[in-house]
């Protein structure tokens, strides 16, 4: 019987506070920072597109324009895309927009190689720009 692999997730700013925890579930041991990224963004998408209005945590969110446009329509339920929302955080990454801590140790690259174990912890740090920088 294959058991999922469990990801404990946090996401940070840049001064070490944690406003949201989460887990990935997956069903390999072994996972690239690809993978983290893509299965996070993937079920954010997914949570985003059943419950638009409740959801506020997201790595990735649309745009200020998508967000007035989707609200001067008829209040009609936008249907976000996760590849292209995928596709956002992977260069997102790429360009230091965030960066991931695993067990502390920050991620290099996207194909980097995680094992799993019990007490693994992934930490998203989100950069706050300075002001007037």
């Amino acid at each position: 019987m294959l058991h999922d692999n469990i990801l404990k997730i946090r996401d940070e700013n840049s001064i070490g506070e944690i406003y949201n925890e989460l887990e990935l579930s997956f069903d390999k041991i072994e996972v690239t920072v690809r993978d983290i990224i893509t299965e996070r963004v993937y079920q954010e998408v997914h949570k985003y597109n059943q419950k638009a209005d409740d959801y506020k945590h997201a790595l990735v969110k649309p745009k200020q324009e998508e967000v007035l446009l989707n609200n001067q329509q008829i209040r009609k339920k936008r249907h976000v895309d996760p590849e292209k929302q995928i596709d956002i955080a992977l260069k997102a990454f790429n360009s230091n927009g965030f960066f991931i801590l695993i067990d502390e140790r920050q991620a290099e690259e996207l194909e980097q190689v995680i094992t799993i174990k019990p007490d693994t912890m992934i930490s998203f740090i989100r950069l706050t720009p300075l002001v007037g920088g």
